[in-house]
């Protein structure tokens, strides 16, 4: 597993990782200027400038008080830096399933990011596991996405509650869970619409959405999953500050880190949320959806 992500994740490493290898191959001292270079590789591999500003100030004093004396000291302390910067609010980052049944996720974020196939990996991942699951396309705002959660369906062979195109999706939802309580499914994952977040309207009707499943269910959405595209950068970011507003989001998934040079993303969406990312997409196989270890991520990242 280790071996698979780091090849999906080479990009990144033959990108911002390979920019610091050269920058400090064959540096006998540490000098303003090398911590400047680093502090701007850092910048463009979309770590986020208050992100980075937290790894430089803690540079800079480890240097200040002869805790670091050579350049190879500094990147061992930069790599061990930005390992705790992906663990912050990574408390609770896996998924805990509840007793009751069905276990719902409502998974939100806009269009193109990915969503649907995280769902479905999601649904590979739970069936693989021997639970009962269902799927509930509340994305009825486009008729496609509908189509493609059935396609899905079909192929991994787990039920998709659905209404035409334009249907009220918390009517959808309410009838899914309807269904899922009826056959005792384990695990109930809610589609949602890709709202672009500067349509109210339509985080208006992802408020109802929760109203929905929470009167059906108690306790529900035990999860709500936000999918972002890491090559979206700091775009990515800003969306995810923008659902945080308008519904508790209790986890995030990177999606297409495998498709980006720039994997600092994990870092600033980390620092800056205090939300757990809880699976990081790495690949278009049903298995490349996989829980996020900051440890394993970061030696991914940083070995040769």
């Amino acid at each position: 597993m280790f071996k698979r992500l780091k090849e999906k994740i080479s990009r990144s490493r033959s990108g911002f990782i390979k920019q610091l290898d050269e920058l400090f191959l064959g540096k006998k001292e540490i000098d303003p200027e090398l911590i400047e270079e680093i502090e701007e590789i850092l910048v463009m591999a979309d770590m986020g400038i208050g992100t980075v500003q937290q790894v430089i100030e803690k540079l800079q004093q480890a240097v200040d008080s002869g805790e670091v004396s050579d350049p190879d000291a500094l990147r061992n302390r930069l790599k061990e830096q930005i390992k705790a910067i992906f663990k912050e609010g990574q408390n609770g980052s896996q998924i805990k399933e509840t007793d009751s049944k069905p276990f719902v996720i409502l998974v939100v974020g806009v269009n193109g990011v990915g969503k649907t196939t995280t769902i479905a990996k999601l649904a590979y991942k739970y069936k693989q596991e021997g639970k009962q699951t269902l799927l509930i396309a509340a994305d009825t705002f486009r008729a496609a996405a509908v189509e493609q959660l059935e396609k899905w369906g079909q192929r991994l062979n787990v039920p998709v509650i659905s209404q035409k195109a334009g249907a009220d999706p918390s009517a959808v939802v309410f009838d899914g869970l309807e269904v899922a309580k009826s056959k005792g499914t384990d695990v109930a994952i809610v589609d949602t619409a890709g709202r672009l977040h500067t349509q109210v309207n339509l985080m208006k009707e992802l408020e109802k959405i929760k109203r929905v499943i929470s009167k059906k269910v108690e306790g529900a959405p035990h999860e709500t999953l936000l999918v972002l595209d890491a090559t979206t950068g700091q775009n990515a970011l800003s969306q995810a500050k923008t659902f945080c507003e308008a519904t508790d989001v209790t986890g995030i998934v990177l999606t297409k880190l495998d498709g980006t040079a720039k994997g600092g993303i994990v870092a600033s969406v980390a620092h800056e949320m205090k939300i757990p990312v809880k699976y990081i997409g790495i690949g278009e196989q049903m298995d490349d959806l996989r829980p996020f270890d900051p440890d394993q991520f970061v030696e991914a990242l940083f070995e040769d």
